[in-house]
């Protein structure tokens, strides 16, 4: 049986490895880090974002993900913006130009999205149970909170 886990761990592992490889060559391509692109990925998917919630997202902490955005702001690709209900609070949003960055590479140029979209070619019915299985996985993988 132990030979079946490290198999299982591999898979996934290899798997994982080659996406990563992908997202950074995609990055690279635009001039930015893997996790900056990341990061304009999550802002774009969620406009206002607060720091906390983007970190949480990224699975990264509060620290790292403000010095990402630092640099991001300093490239113009994003901005911070004061919420008007809490003058306090700050949430992040895309400049003009970081959503035209990731507009462009998205639509033409990524290698990841190239080569996801070949895998969408797989039967319908086996991609249906790859994402089943690993639902399942994760479920048995996940540590319940009480």
């Amino acid at each position: 049986m132990q030979v079946l886990n490290n198999e299982i761990i591999d898979s996934f592992t290899k798997i994982n490895k080659a996406i990563y490889r992908l997202l950074k060559k995609d990055a690279e391509s635009i001039g930015i880090t893997d996790v900056q692109l990341k990061a304009l990925y999550r802002i774009q998917l969620h406009p206002n974002v607060g720091l906390s919630e983007l970190a949480e997202g990224m699975r990264l902490t509060n620290s790292t993900v403000s010095g990402v955005i630092d640099r991001l702001v300093n490239q113009n690709l994003v901005d911070r913006v004061t919420s008007p209900q809490d003058r306090r609070a700050i949430t992040l949003q895309l400049t003009p130009e970081g959503e035209e960055k990731i507009v462009k590479l998205f639509q033409s140029d990524s290698i990841l999205v190239e080569k996801l979209n070949e895998i969408q070619q797989f039967p319908p019915e086996e991609i249906k149970k790859l994402l089943s299985l690993h639902e399942r996985i994760l479920e048995t993988l996940t540590i319940k909170e009480e």
